[in-house]
Parts: structure tokens; C-alpha cells; sequence
């Protein structure tokens, strides 16, 4: 079972083009389907934003994530999925 402490601060890898993302600042949760619904990388902040979520942060749907390995996470992202 995978613990949702376990994938905060781990490093995101686009396998599509091999750039990193960023690393996981929060996770969405499916309440009334009890899943993920996905990983949050969080956008640029400035010095007072620093504690907001952002309208601009990324937010990458499960079931583009491929492998969640003990330092990065794999996600597959062509140019369609990136907005």
C-alpha cells in the first residue's frame, strides 16, 4: 500500500521528454471513490504566495503517473496534457 506522505517532495520526471516538473507539494483525493485523483506541482511563487495554493500550480491526473519509485515519480505527458 502506498502511504500519501511517501509521495509528497518526491521529484516528478515526464518520461515524454525526460524534464523534470517539480517536485509534489499536495495530493487531490476522490472523496466519494476513496482513490488519488492526483499529484500537485506547485507553480512559481513569489515571497507572499509562498503558503497559497495557485490557480497556475500543475496538476497531474493519476492515471498519467506510470511509477512511483523510492527518490522520483514517473508521469507520461505529451504536448496534449500539458495546459
Amino acid at each position: 500500500m502506498l502511504s500519501t506522505d511517501k509521495l509528497k517532495n518526491k521529484e516528478v520526471i515526464n518520461i515524454y521528454d525526460g524534464k523534470s516538473l517539480g517536485f509534489v507539494s499536495d495530493i487531490e483525493v476522490d472523496l466519494e471513490k476513496g482513490m488519488i485523483g492526483g499529484i500537485v506541482i506547485p507553480a512559481e511563487k513569489s515571497f507572499f504566495g509562498w503558503m497559497r495554493r495557485s490557480e497556475n500550480d500543475m496538476i497531474i491526473r493519476w492515471e498519467k503517473v506510470k511509477t512511483v519509485g523510492d527518490d522520483v515519480i514517473l508521469v507520461d505527458l505529451g504536448p496534449q496534457d500539458v495546459v
